[in-house]
């Protein structure tokens, strides 16, 4: 495994913004999480208002293996990259067109690609397995479209990085070809605990925007009753054999850092590309807040980098044989 702890000089502004989610932003998270269901779908029709900001490249809203959602760029081109983002929330809020469009938006302008991001159903509502089901669809929906699974490169963020991971084991499950490669950001990989693992605790004060009592109820809305430690839950525990190279992005100050460290552990024991960039100060899911952090702009090269080098070295080949099949040979 290849940990980076990125060696950078924090902008002054890149501060003061990480002070103001400190004292505006995560307080507004731990009432989130009190929220009533009748409150959460006020919050999902806020949210959902926001003007989309495309970044200049033609959107519009499709259907593509029975999920909604936005796209960006022409599908009516199979032969070009096809970027399938997934965006977080915990499990519970919708995309935010003002700034999961220009994210996304900027990693289609970079690559040349057409990106997706599935409107896939949320808790409480549809609970586990729903949003994780909608990724499969809309992943098999890519193909069908005709876009080679090795042209085709994986996202997401927080909840969307958990859906990720869970998304190349249902890939693997259903012997389907695999992507060129995935890009989890700050994931969420351990579902069963709230407490652990120790960055948890340990930056529980440093995290400038996770409440870490939040997780509680996240997964009592996404995932109450179920085995938390199912691998398509948490893939901190899943078997990595077989999974496409896997970059992760993550905030020293996280409470989210160890689910990367140690889910990039066990992909490289899997024998997987696994490499994990950590960066100081910068508070959770930093990427997509271009606006505040000058850093983004760094960040943002080394993930299309990553992605470009992965394309370069992806070939056509065969989709992996199920584990049920390969007992039966």
């Amino acid at each position: 495994m290849s940990v980076t702890y990125k060696q950078v000089s924090i902008s002054l502004r890149s501060r003061f913004w990480v002070l103001v989610i400190r004292l505006v932003l995560k307080p507004m998270m731990r009432m989130l999480a009190l929220r009533s269901v009748r409150s959460l779908v006020r919050e999902h029709v806020r949210l959902a208002a926001q003007p989309p900001r495309p970044g200049g490249l033609p959107c519009e809203y499709r259907i593509i293996g029975r999920v909604p959602g936005p796209v960006l760029g022409d599908l009516g081109n199979p032969d070009q990259v096809a970027l399938l983002y997934l965006h977080g929330g915990g499990f519970v809020i919708p995309a935010v067109p003002s700034v999961h469009l220009p994210w996304m938006a900027q990693l289609c302008r970079a690559l040349g690609a057409v990106g997706f991001m599935p409107d896939y159903r949320l808790a409480p509502f549809h609970r586990y397995p729903a949003a994780l089901d909608d990724c499969e669809r809309a992943y098999r929906g890519l193909l069908e479209l005709g876009f080679a699974a090795h042209r085709i490169v994986v996202a997401g963020e927080s909840a969307g990085g958990n859906l990720t991971l869970g998304l190349l084991q249902r890939i693997r499950r259903s012997g389907l070809p695999m992507p060129a490669c995935a890009v989890p950001i700050s994931p969420v990989t351990e579902m069963a605990r709230v407490h652990a693992p120790p960055a948890r605790v340990t930056n529980i004060r440093r995290d400038a925007m996770l409440p870490l009592h939040s997780f509680g109820r996240m997964l009592q809305l996404y995932a109450d009753g179920l085995d938390g430690s199912d691998p398509e839950l948490s893939p901190l525990y899943a078997d990595y054999r077989g999974l496409p190279p896997l970059y992760f992005v993550v905030g020293e100050t996280e409470i989210l850092l160890d689910d990367s460290l140690l889910a990039a552990r066990q992909a490289l024991a899997a024998g997987v590309d696994a490499r994990v960039d950590v960066w100081p100060v910068l508070p959770h899911a930093f990427p997509l807040f271009r606006f505040m952090f000058p850093e983004v702009r760094q960040a943002r090269e080394d993930i299309v980098a990553f992605m470009r080098e992965q394309l370069a070295r992806a070939e056509p080949r065969p989709a992996p044989v199920p584990a049920a099949v390969a007992a039966l040979a």
